[in-house]
């Protein structure tokens, strides 16, 4: 079980949101890559990071905090918001970007999805942002009438290296993880399926410890760890991380 510390970016520093609506922002550093050192420092072995501005832009629009993080910790880092053309793919991955997340482009065009997941193998997660359970795109701002668990589905023979199951709803809210909805996704398919949206403190971690959420790869942890909710030791000591 893999926890990731999310760094989301919005105008070049690290935010959190509350249910996707970025003007519901509140601003926790102005430094990125130090934010990033810390959380390795505290023992954490993966990094999620999302430039919150370049996913309603549809092109990145962090580039310079995201190289400062890549700069500033030797933990692989997965990277979404934005992202959707095979050049930009590769070109984040080339900078040293560890896995690209793909989302909108999950959403609207699953042939690039799979065009990426045989260009460059294991490096490809596809993001499934869910309000309701309808999948919504665009940074959240446009629902579709496609269901999460459907979507999940459709890429079961591409080869995509995990998905990350958001709901928005709960998001920023420290409501706790939807995992009734994730564990139903991550049985219905083989892909590894990581939890987001809502962690709320050492109840998540005793969640996600029982046995119901074996399946799970991981969890995405947001402002309960900006806030203090959660002891980082005690996280990781109940959830030993992967090497």
């Amino acid at each position: 079980m893999i926890l990731y510390p999310a760094i989301d970016l919005k105008d070049g520093q690290c935010v959190r949101l509350q249910q996707g609506e970025m003007e519901r922002a509140t601003v926790f550093s102005d430094d990125p890559g130090d934010m990033a050192a810390r959380f390795r420092r505290l023992g954490f072995k993966r990094l999620h990071v999302v430039d919150l501005n370049g996913a309603f832009a549809g092109e990145s629009r962090n580039a310079d905090a995201v190289d400062a993080i890549l700069a500033s910790t030797d933990v692989p880092v997965q990277l979404g918001g934005g992202i959707r053309t095979m050049e930009a793919i590769g070109r984040w991955l080339e900078r040293g970007i560890a896995r690209v997340i793909l989302g909108t482009a999950a959403a609207k065009d699953p042939d690039l999805v799979r065009e990426a997941c045989r260009a460059f193998p294991g490096r490809i997660v596809v993001g499934i942002d869910a309000r309701d359970g309808m999948v919504a795109v665009a940074g959240w701002a446009d629902e579709t009438n496609m269901r999460a668990r459907d979507l999940a589905m459709a890429f079961e023979d591409a080869g995509v290296a995990a998905i990350v199951h958001t709901d928005i709803g709960r998001d920023g809210m420290l409501t706790g993880l939807n995992l009734p909805e994730t564990i139903e996704i991550a049985n219905a398919v083989t892909t590894p399926v990581i939890a987001s949206g809502g962690f709320s403190g050492m109840d998540d971690i005793a969640r996600l410890a029982a046995p119901e959420a074996g399946k799970l790869d991981g969890a995405i942890i947001g402002r309960a760890l900006y806030d203090g909710r959660l002891d980082p030791e005690a996280a990781l000591a109940a959830l030993p991380q992967a090497a």
